[in-house]
């Protein structure tokens, strides 16, 4: 269990709560002036990966980081938990906060639900980017093939009740013992804090709700994404980034969208956000400015 219950946080933010397409949605803002940046989390996470990020991204945007449905300090109720309820959520955030056209940033399992509201709503984005990402229906599910170099907790995490059941009162453990070192190519780039925090969040009643949700149905959704593809690609600008370990980012937004700035970014693991704070932000920032 998590040695803390008490949230993190940082001076720079505010936190915030809203009800979005049936979801309670814990989100976090810094910044009051520039261009919106929405950033969306992925697994083992929460908004708080990007708390380094965010102070660097502040000073020339409005920035606003969310907990996904059924993750951080979001609701674990009863409910949906696919990329496309999140996507929906994440609709009705934009919407509500009257944010006008984001530069929407997707980390790991979330590109999912970002690509989702980049597709279906593109008068709310104004760029896209997706950090180490693949799509159902191109590529993602390689990652579930264990045979060929895929990643077990996938499956594992995709299977009804199993998580719950293995999980529960063991967090830590698995963060500590299997997550962050298999994930993380930056040694100390996660550090007590921060394992203390995802604990945390992933301990609560419920809090491996939204992630098993989330992997069950990406596993059964690549005929729907591909529909969605099929109805004409991304036609705003994407930026693709990817860690040393692939190029499975570019990859897939190079078949979906249209107008992809691709970076790899050396040196760095899957946790991109967390391991390299200062180089994101240096790139998304030249990003956002080249399309000022």
């Amino acid at each position: 269990m998590s040695r803390t219950t008490v949230a993190a946080s940082i001076p720079e933010v505010t936190h915030h709560r809203v009800r979005a397409a049936g979801a309670d949605l814990h989100y976090v803002t810094a910044g009051d002036s520039g261009s919106p940046v929405l950033l969306v989390h992925g697994f083992p996470e929460s908004w708080w990966a990007f708390s380094r990020l965010i102070p660097l991204l502040a000073g020339e945007h409005r920035v606003i980081a969310v907990d996904l449905p059924g993750f951080g300090d979001s609701g674990t109720e009863p409910g949906p938990y696919t990329s496309a309820s999140s996507a929906d959520s994440l609709r009705e955030l934009v919407v509500h906060l009257d944010l006008g056209p984001v530069h929407l940033t997707g980390q790991d399992i979330s590109g999912v639900s970002t690509f989702r509201l980049a597709a279906e709503h593109p008068e709310l984005v104004r760029s896209l980017t997706e950090i180490e990402t693949a799509l159902p229906g191109y590529g993602m599910e390689l990652f579930a093939d264990v045979a060929n170099g895929g990643m077990w907790h996938v499956g594992f995490l995709a299977a009804p009740g199993i998580p719950e059941m293995l999980l529960a009162g063991r967090e830590r453990e698995f963060l500590t013992g299997y997550a962050f070192p298999a994930m993380s190519g930056t040694p100390g780039a996660v550090g007590e804090r921060d394992v203390d925090e995802f604990t945390r969040v992933y301990a609560r009643p419920n809090g491996l709700r939204g992630a098993a949700g989330f992997y069950r149905s990406m596993l059964t959704e690549g005929s729907a994404i591909r529909e969605i593809v099929a109805r004409g690609p991304l036609r705003m600008p994407v930026l693709s980034v990817d860690a040393a370990t692939g190029d499975s980012t570019r990859d897939t937004m190079t078949q979906v969208a249209t107008d992809v700035t691709a970076v790899k970014l050396d040196g760095v693991g899957h946790l991109v956000a967390m391991e390299a704070p200062d180089v994101l932000a240096a790139t998304l920032l030249d990003f956002y400015r080249s399309l000022a």
